[in-house]
């Protein structure tokens, strides 16, 4: 049991509502960020126990804020806790509380957990968060409920929108004009999918360097063929790229040349 979870289930003070699995997850991203003076955004106030938690996790030198709808939450406020009253889809009043807070090193989605809250948050937030700071939405599983907009596959669901993600990250490598670098790729280190939390790790990435050492000693498989070979491969290699090609355009299996 870590950390926050002992604090959980002796918690005797404001309540916390949270799927028990989650605090694995928090523990793994958040631990580098205890003792540190820091900047908490926490979506979703509820009753203010989570916050409170946070409090205790980071320790005396962090500053944590939260957002919530209900106007009742502001009475919640304590030392090094402010709350900000609005909803997470309103695009203005996310952009006065990203004017009225210093950079973000964790933002913590747990707000209504509909699909246009979770996406509009993300793209108003996320440029806010720092350099080395982490962005973490949980309650993913509404995007398979039909009551917050989910369903397996269904546009508009935050886990598909989401999935686009995978392909900024790898954008370096696209040979396709459809897929470019953009500031996700540039900005973001990795992608943590668990049930029903997605932790985005950022970091100011470089596009990726291939290098070797050593010496080789064993004939590679995959060499170019010689002689007669060679020649067939030199006529066959541009033909099947351009077979790759006209499939890739309908999003159809390619093939190997051997």
């Amino acid at each position: 049991m870590n950390e926050l979870e002992e604090y959980f289930r002796n918690n005797n003070d404001k309540l916390i509502n949270k799927w028990m699995h989650y605090f694995d997850v928090y523990d793994r991203h958040f631990r580098q960020f205890k003792g540190k003076e820091i900047v908490v955004l926490e979506i979703g106030v509820f009753q203010g126990g989570s916050l409170q938690m946070w409090k205790k996790y980071f320790g005396d030198k962090a500053k944590i804020y939260g957002v919530d709808i209900n106007p009742n939450c502001k009475a919640l406020e304590e030392e090094n806790i402010e709350i900000f009253i609005g909803s997470q889809s309103d695009r203005k009043f996310l952009r006065k509380v990203k004017e009225s807070i210093p950079p973000i090193d964790i933002l913590i989605d747990d707000g209504g957990h509909t699909m246009l809250q979770q996406i509009i948050t993300f793209e108003e937030l996320f440029g806010h968060v720092k350099e080395n700071g982490v962005y973490l939405c949980e309650d993913l599983h509404t995007s398979y409920q039909v009551f917050y907009g989910g369903g397996h596959k269904r546009n508009g669901t935050f886990i598909e929108y989401s999935k686009n993600f995978i392909d900024y990250i790898n954008a370096y490598h696209s040979e396709q004009r459809g897929l470019k670098v953009n500031e996700f790729t540039r900005s973001v280190n990795s992608l943590h999918y668990y049930d029903s939390i997605l932790v985005v790790e950022k970091r100011k990435m470089q596009p990726p360097t291939h290098m070797r050492t050593g010496n080789a000693t064993v004939q590679d498989f995959d060499a170019p063929p010689t002689g007669l070979s060679g020649l067939k491969w030199k006529i066959k290699k541009p033909a099947l790229t351009a077979i790759n090609k006209f499939l890739r355009f309908f999003r159809i299996g390619g093939f190997m040349w051997r």
